[in-house]
């Protein structure tokens, strides 16, 4: 058996290329949408990929099983539970709980196991020359190092409410499939650390049946229905505004993307032009080189392994944007976006100075020290704000401050005061970052950014209320 662990760490999620070496034949699980990557697995091991399988119709990143289905003829087999409403909407074999599927010498069976979503599904996977007893089992959100899936991602990301305690109960019963297997199962989960498809993720990329019903926190509710639920349902991350599309996507028949496609070059001219008429500009650059000049409007999501997750809470699907980036991270940037949809790039341009060349003004961004934070907190026309999440927010923040997400800060412009002395902070300096480029975007002068942040603050021995 080949078996390869693919793992892509702006989105925390992994994908699985395993193949029969005998029959030289592969299966691939939850593909990413750059398909590259398993091409070149099957070329370099002389092997064809003649299997696509998807866990769950997923909600954090655009998969690539279709692409890889057009370009090399592999069948997808996709699940069939889960009820109306829940079916793909394209032609695929349809898998049950209890089916069996051979890949050369290796077997499949289907465990249908929600919670998570209502149609997920997990392989076991046995490597019949090796042993007639089960190796791996790939879980998918279902099971993960540490946790298990969340289950309101239905309700608080694509709108369908009542199904996060629903989802909770469900997780809970199928957790007695994970139970019931042998300790010397191999887990391999769809995500890792840093994933918002659960709140307290490992960050090793594998474990098994029995580290799990030990460490897990999931297995210590197994007497506990109404406990798990409650534990499970409280404290998840916000999730991200684009996987209410990336359901949508992944569900139904969509416009294929085969390949990485390459940008245009934008000139000083057609940046000027683009955003006179309003263009978004995504500056993807350290957000010290952004304080220390911007293009007037541009937003600053640095271009490190949350580019793609803020990016899809700032953009929208139908229209064009720009990036500034130099060009060697242009590929990079470029995949990330595209494993979540966002293939709506109208150029680039490669520094601010394409600005200035037009006549243009570039601005610097107002960022305080830990002493400059302080001094101004003890001037009463202050407003501190606070862009963390409010699982962060509550486990410790400084005194006075207000609780507004910079995933949702356009939302609620409201709430902040422009007659006051605004302070912006959140963990270490780069969420604040990107609301100082928003708050900036949308006109508010009085705005500074305590760029050292909480972790600056806690490490200094200021004191946080929680």
């Amino acid at each position: 058996m080949l078996f390869q662990h693919i793992y892509d760490k702006s989105l925390a999620q992994a994908s699985y290329f395993i193949g029969c070496q005998q029959k030289a034949v592969a299966a691939v699980i939850d593909a990413k949408r750059d398909i590259d990557t398993y091409l070149e697995i099957a070329k370099a091991n002389n092997m064809e990929i003649t299997h696509i399988f998807e866990t769950h119709i997923h909600a954090d990143f655009l998969t690539g099983s279709r692409e890889l289905a057009k370009l090399t003829g592999a069948k997808l087999y996709l699940s069939n539970e889960g009820g109306k409403g829940w079916e793909y909407e394209f032609p695929h074999q349809g898998l049950k709980d209890g089916d069996k599927i051979q890949v050369g010498n290796l077997s499949f069976e289907i465990l249908h196991t929600p919670g998570h979503t209502p149609e997920s599904i997990s392989f076991l996977l046995t490597d019949n020359p090796a042993s007639k007893k089960p190796v791996m089992l790939f879980t998918g959100d279902f099971v993960f190092v540490g946790d298990v899936g969340r289950p309101d991602l239905l309700e608080k990301a694509a709108g369908i409410a009542g199904t996060a305690n629903e989802g909770a109960t469900q997780m809970y019963h199928s957790l007695q499939k994970f139970n019931a297997l042998p300790d010397y199962v191999q887990v391999w989960p769809g995500h890792g650390a840093g994933s918002a498809c659960g709140k307290a993720l490992g960050a090793v990329p594998s474990t098994t049946v029995g580290y799990e019903k030990e460490r897990n926190w999931a297995f210590q509710y197994a007497n506990n229905e109404k406990g798990f639920v409650k534990y499970l349902l409280e404290d998840q991350p916000e999730p991200p505004k684009y996987f209410a599309m990336m359901k949508h996507l992944n569900k139904v028949d969509r416009p294929l993307l085969t390949e990485v496609p390459a940008l245009k070059k934008l000139s000083p001219e057609q940046l000027k032009e683009a955003l006179t008429n309003g263009m978004k500009l995504i500056d993807a650059r350290h957000k010290t080189e952004f304080a220390d000049g911007f293009i007037p409007g541009s937003i600053n999501i640095q271009g490190n392994n949350s580019f793609a997750t803020w990016a899809g809470w700032l953009l929208k699907y139908d229209e064009p944007f720009i990036i500034l980036a130099a060009e060697n991270q242009l590929d990079d940037l470029t995949r990330k976006l595209m494993r979540i949809g966002l293939d709506n790039i109208y150029g680039y341009v490669s520094a601010p100075q394409d600005w200035t060349k037009t006549g243009g003004n570039l601005e610097k961004a107002k960022v305080l020290s830990l002493q400059e934070t302080k001094e101004l907190l003890n001037n009463n026309n202050v407003q501190l704000i606070d862009l963390r999440g409010a699982a962060e927010y509550n486990a410790g923040h400084i005194a006075n401050a207000e609780n507004v997400f910079v995933g949702t800060l356009i939302d609620n412009l409201e709430k902040i005061n422009k007659h006051k002395n605004v302070i912006i902070y959140c963990q270490s300096g780069d969420r604040s970052s990107i609301g100082y480029s928003l708050l900036s975007k949308y006109g508010f002068s009085n705005v500074s950014n305590f760029s050292g942040s909480i972790q600056e603050w806690v490490n200094a021995g200021e004191p946080v209320i929680s």
